[in-house]
């Protein structure tokens, strides 16, 4: 299938309560495509509204079946043991000691919840318009940033916008300008990096997240680690639009893509 100069670092398995994939189903997938690395980032989101499935799984048990990956894969492909954690301002102290007692190469923080109700739900926009519900979701990632950053990268930044009625239509960086500059100011502050998530290509966007004029002022305001995933739950999508995604990133001013190995950087260049 050729070869990929950077691999998948959003990638979900049966950890995650939201997926069925098998782990070496994906490593499988992520040799045959030529991936260099693969890395794992199942659901960590602790006091998540009742959806009829666990979003949280047993760090020991993931870092074990990782460590046995790795070493079964290590001529061919290298694992890395992600986590994607579910930002809520109350679970700082939580998160600090998970990531304390586990050796994790890769922390995403990402925001599900606007309200504390999940927008992949319609009845999160109730009584609400669009503008509404992204306003407040927008609020919630500034609060929960604010209270936690001890994470790599910040997913999917405008996520909520997957799940609104209009979806796009109702949205533009320019129109939530004021709220995305002050999460953005933060990142670069902070030195997160911020996530390229190709899912809202493949679910209907027409554009990653966050949108490329999102990426393009983080670039402006002095941001320099932008990280690649596909959100993928089954491995059918890893690595789709990435094509699409570094053509954007190079469009944005970007020259490389950053990765984590012990939570330390490294870069791919385009």
């Amino acid at each position: 299938m050729g070869y990929f100069p950077f691999g998948d670092t959003h990638v979900h398995s049966a950890f995650s309560g939201d997926s069925e994939e098998e782990m070496e189903v994906t490593i499988g997938r992520a040799i045959s495509m030529g991936m260099p690395y693969l890395t794992f980032t199942d659901h960590m989101d602790l006091d998540f509204p009742d959806c009829g499935v666990s979003m949280i799984f047993d760090p020991a048990a993931y870092m074990e079946k990782i460590a046995e990956l790795k070493e079964k894969y290590r001529e061919k492909i290298q694992i890395y043991a992600g986590i994607e954690l579910g930002l809520q301002p109350h679970l700082s102290a939580r998160f600090r000691e998970l990531l304390h007692t586990y050796p994790f190469d890769f922390v995403i923080g990402s925001q599900h919840l606007v309200n504390g109700s999940d927008p992949y739900y319609p009845e999160t926009f109730d009584g609400k318009t669009d503008e509404e519900v992204y306003r407040a979701y927008f609020a919630d990632v500034l609060n929960s940033l604010r209270s936690f950053s001890d994470f790599d990268t910040l997913g999917h930044l405008d996520y909520v916008v997957r799940y609104g009625r209009n979806k796009a239509a109702s949205y533009s960086y320019s129109a939530y300008a004021d709220q995305i500059d002050e999460i953005l100011k933060l990142l670069v502050e902070k030195e997160i990096a911020l996530e390229i998530n190709t899912a809202g290509l493949r679910q209907g966007l027409g554009f990653p997240n966050p949108h490329p004029d999102v990426l393009r002022r983080y670039k402006q305001l002095g941001g320099k680690y932008v990280t690649i995933g596909s959100d993928a739950h089954e491995s059918s999508v890893l690595g789709s639009g990435f094509e699409e995604a570094k053509e954007i990133l190079k469009e944005c001013g970007f020259a490389q893509i950053t990765c984590f190995s012990g939570r330390n950087r490294h870069f791919v260049k385009f």
